[in-house]
């Protein structure tokens, strides 16, 4: 009797080992699996930052690359219902005969520093262009709405800013673009059609050929506007304020217009700084009046729809 129950008992620890082992062949894979998973969202997570690290690099290539051009605007199609933005063209002073055309542009906004920006264009009477992102708070939205109410140009620069995402296929470029315009037309009462490219037309990130989406825009009645003057602030976050007044300055010579790529982010504290200085430096010269993008204003272009380039002296 003891001798079975005494078996019973061992095979009741064997059936338990047997059990154990059983668990843990099905429990230590799943948690191994479990872990390699969250290990592998973290480098997708890294993998896809770096990735906008090295498109973002690639396109601050584009900016600095110094092919400049340009190509004859043609009638953009507007809503109805939006307010026209070339109202205020005569009181933004298009200049006509010798006086060179300056046109300063701010690219990836808005941000903490637009209210001051806005603030040195409005002490200096001066008009300029936003070629704005999607951005949904409030202080953004505020953003929008004083652009408009102060007589400054708002143009749309994409609505993600997420290079890796725009560029990814034709249709993706075209979400990105319809929704960033119809949400500055819901936020302001303006229907927005100037358009940068990221990176300019130029960009060498694009997986889809830019002639394709050039055309694109051009077919939908917006018209697009790259850059013949840089003031640098995209090479660095905190490029000294002197080095950015003088890259702006240096590069208005042998231009009939210039058309000055800036950018208005959280940190370009610089490039604030750098602003009362670089309108002072420009009147001084006697020679050049600063704008804001119309309806009438030649686009500078680094890509025409027939895929040429055109050189610098196309702005002279």
């Amino acid at each position: 009797m003891e001798e079975m129950s005494s078996r019973r008992k061992r095979i009741n620890r064997l059936k338990k080992v047997i059990l154990g082992m059983a668990a843990a062949a099905i429990l230590i894979p799943s948690v191994v699996c479990i872990i390699l998973g969250v290990r592998l969202a973290g480098l997708s997570a890294r993998a896809k930052e770096l990735e906008e690290l090295l498109l973002a690099e690639k396109s601050r290539s584009a900016e600095a690359s110094g092919v400049f051009t340009m190509a004859p605007v043609r009638e953009s199609n507007r809503s109805p219902q939006a307010e026209d933005l070339s109202e205020s063209a005569e009181v933004r002073g298009e200049p006509e005969g010798g006086i060179k055309k300056v046109y300063l542009t701010f690219d990836d906004g808005p941000s903490d520093n637009t209210n001051e920006i806005l603030d040195i264009l409005k002490e200096y009477d001066v008009k300029a262009t936003f070629f704005v992102v999607g951005k949904t708070d409030e202080q953004s939205k505020a953003a929008y709405q004083r652009i408009v109410a102060e007589g400054h140009t708002l143009a749309m620069h994409s609505y993600s800013h997420s290079y890796s995402e725009i560029y990814a296929s034709r249709e993706n470029f075209i979400s990105d673009l319809t929704a960033l315009q119809e949400y500055l037309y819901e936020v302001t009462g303006v229907w927005p059609r100037f358009y940068r490219f990221p990176g300019g037309s130029s960009n060498s990130v694009s997986q889809v050929d830019m002639q394709e989406l050039i055309e694109w825009v051009d077919e939908n009645g917006i018209i697009y506007f790259d850059w013949n003057a840089a003031s640098g602030d995209a090479v660095s976050d905190e490029l000294p304020k002197d080095t950015i007044v003088k890259n702006c300055l240096t590069q208005l010579d042998g231009k009939r217009r210039c058309m000055i790529l800036m950018h208005d982010a959280a940190d370009k504290h610089t490039t604030v700084e750098a602003l009362p200085e670089i309108i002072s430096g420009v009147r001084l010269r006697g020679d050049a009046c600063f704008s804001a993008i119309t309806d009438d204003t030649e686009p500078i272009r680094h890509l025409l729809q027939s895929g040429t380039e055109e050189s610098n002296k196309a702005n002279e």
